[in-house]
């Protein structure tokens, strides 16, 4: 039995790496999925295929989930493609965008940093909340950098995902009235691009051999914490912000 079967769930950044493995992952479990991309129509083609070709179900949209029309537009062409209720949002969408100290940013870094991060995932959690009913389930991303400050020049994103883990514990709180669950992950070191941009080799492997597990983590491995948190399977679990990191960091 698929554990989300017939839900609607949307994926904000669910194209690539982390992203286009919980695309495909609740995708597998039945759900019926909007897989959201802001550049690169490519993957988001790649990942709807993979979806297809394992029998499951999914459209694509673009937007950048910065513009508050984009996220209004997005929840317009799920309830297009699949009807008026939502079930499962995923925030994924967010990023370092570049390492800098605090003598090397300006206000104008800082501040696109916190929205592409923070005011992404309360803009589509604003616009999205209001479709969904008991059971439904918001997964936001966050990061072990929001617990622990970040590597060297990751200060503005280290804040923006504190912000985010603060955010999805008010939202447990807020939404928690109208039995929608709100939780969010907190990974490490995954082998995504996103390493594979800001991380150097000598460094990962170092982050790898220290873990208790000897290894980085995958995307796959994140997707399926996802699908927990949006199956009735984590159905009293709520405003947790829950780590991912073979045992880096214990909070």
């Amino acid at each position: 039995m698929k554990r989300l079967k017939d839900k609607v769930a949307i994926v904000t950044g669910g194209s690539r790496d982390i992203g286009r493995a919980v695309s495909v992952k609740l995708a597998n479990e039945g759900a019926k999925v909007v897989v959201n991309f802001c550049n690169n129509e490519e993957q988001a083609n790649e990942t709807l295929a993979e979806i297809e070709a394992a029998g499951g179900i999914a459209v694509k949209f673009k937007g950048d989930m910065m513009k508050q029309g984009d996220v209004t537009a997005m929840v317009v062409a799920a309830q297009a493609a699949f009807g008026d209720q939502i079930d499962i949002l995923v925030n994924v969408t967010g990023g370092m965008v570049e390492r800098k100290a605090l003598d090397e940013m300006d206000f104008e870094f800082f501040e696109h940093v916190m929205r592409l991060n923070v005011t992404s995932t309360f803009l589509a959690t604003k616009a999205v909340a209001p479709h969904m009913k008991k059971g439904a389930s918001i997964v936001n991303f966050a990061s072990q950098a929001g617990r622990d400050g970040g590597g060297p020049g990751a200060a503005a994103y280290a804040t923006a995902k504190g912000a985010v883990m603060t955010f999805t514990r008010s939202m447990a709180k807020e939404l928690g009235s109208k039995g929608i669950r709100v939780n969010s992950l907190c990974p490490g070191m995954i082998a995504t691009t996103f390493h594979d941009t800001f991380t150097k080799d000598e460094v990962r492997s170092h982050v790898a051999n220290s873990t208790p597990l000897g290894r980085q983590g995958r995307a796959e491995e994140t997707a399926d914490a996802v699908a927990y948190l949006a199956s009735d399977e984590a159905s009293f679990i709520t405003g947790a912000n829950i780590d991912i990191n073979g045992g880096l960091l214990f909070s």
